[in-house]
């Protein structure tokens, strides 16, 4: 079986010896999920022009597997115009059909543009397809600029009509996402999150950290997420620290994520926090929880979200946490430590409640409840699900058509 994933909503990176590597969700846990389902394995993907150097790749970046055809669009705006009409568009739509042309299978992770444009081309050649929905279109567009709010309504209903009438869907939540993005279809709710083995050791390690915790020594409070895209809302985080600091507290921000931090930077030079803000950059995601273990407290501070993957890691490594009011974040959280987005004062307020009994007692829900998510209850569920898809494909290779007993 010939099998084709599409996601454009993430850029592969390359360096100079032709590697190529992801800094967000795509690890080798992730492709390995692919790779189980069929060898024979296309991607498409958003590349980045810029070429790093081996070294800085393989200590920051997760690398893609070499046994991966990667198929890359050409990089869209975030413009109706591009949107609706663009000689890249018409470049992209060749490009995607080709490669729905030629497969047997599909999985399209959604939001994302060329998903959309590959539903097309899957009806128009009777190619089978699962939809697996990741985020909210609406909120990541709305949140993303002022481009971004003229176009959300476009992909909202594009979006809406793709999952209402697909065959079959995987939601990454237990709620928000079915809730305002139904389907006629089959479905299930299955976080794509991949954890290591959870064992009481983990608990016992933050459980001491706690107790250990000096009123003299910063509180350090950590967020995994993007620095280029403001609807991750470390922001108010940053804010928030400047006027706790302002009343006698003493908390850090360590930012784990790639891109241009220049934005986050200048909120932090503006509210005199600098030196209580460290940027981290990227780290492979074996690398993420010795960086989990070391924080206080973790924060969601996002706008937009599906099932945030950091936050389950998060309580996996028993962090306290505190989240948005945002996507499924509700559905894993204590609900007295879920704020409204943006808001600055409610995260104070939070931060100022987390004493050691608090923190202790936080940590303890928290690990219990990551174990909803062990890895393989959760790839046995998603795998039982489409290998019922799988079974019923009869391919006609003569004809080079693809479709369901």
């Amino acid at each position: 079986m010939k099998l084709l994933f599409v996601h454009d909503a993430e850029k592969i990176k390359k360096d100079n010896y032709g590697n190529y590597y992801t800094d967000g969700s795509y690890n080798s846990d992730i492709w390995d999920r692919y790779l189980s389902l069929s060898k024979q394995l296309s991607v498409i993907f958003r590349k980045e022009s810029k070429e790093y150097d081996i070294n800085y790749a393989q200590a920051k970046f997760n690398i893609v597997k070499k046994e991966i055809n990667l198929v890359f669009v050409i990089d869209r705006t975030v413009s109706i115009k591009s949107y609706l009409s663009s000689k890249n568009k018409k470049i992209n739509r060749n490009i995607i059909e080709k490669e729905v042309y030629k497969c047997d299978f599909m999985i399209i992770r959604l939001p994302c543009e060329a998903g959309l444009i590959a539903i097309e081309y899957a009806k128009k050649y009777s190619k089978p397809y699962l939809i697996e929905l990741v985020a909210c279109p609406w909120d990541a567009y709305w949140n993303y600029s002022y481009k971004g709010k003229l176009l959300a309504p476009f992909i909202y209903r594009a979006t809406k009509k793709a999952v209402e009438n697909a065959e079959y869907v995987i939601y990454v939540t237990n709620g928000f996402l079915q809730k305002r993005y139904p389907t006629k279809g089959k479905n299930i709710g299955c976080s794509d999150v991949a954890l290591p083995k959870l064992d009481d050791s983990i608990l016992n390690k933050r459980l001491n950290k706690i107790n250990i915790m000096s009123n003299s020594n910063s509180i350090v409070i950590g967020t995994i997420a993007a620095v280029d895209v403001r609807y991750k809302g470390q922001e108010y985080v940053i804010k928030a620290i400047s006027k706790l600091n302002k009343e006698g507290y003493e908390f850090e921000y360590h930012i784990l994520g790639g891109g241009d931090n220049s934005y986050l930077k200048s909120v932090a030079k503006k509210y005199n926090v600098v030196d209580k803000i460290k940027f981290l950059g990227s780290l492979p995601h074996d690398k993420v929880f010795e960086y989990l273990d070391n924080i206080d407290i973790y924060i969601q501070p996002s706008k937009l979200e599906g099932l945030p993957r950091a936050l389950i890691e998060a309580m996996s490594r028993g962090c306290p946490c505190l989240g948005s009011k945002t996507g499924g974040i509700p559905e894993l959280l204590n609900d007295k430590f879920v704020f409204h987005n943006s808001s600055v004062n409610e995260i104070c307020m939070l931060l100022k409640q987390m004493d050691s009994k608090t923190m202790i007692e936080e940590a303890r829900r928290n690990f219990e409840k990551a174990k909803e998510y062990d890895r393989e209850l959760l790839d046995r569920k998603r795998s039982c699900f489409i290998k019922k898809i799988t079974e019923r494909l009869v391919l006609v290779n003569d004809k080079g058509i693809t479709y369901f007993k």
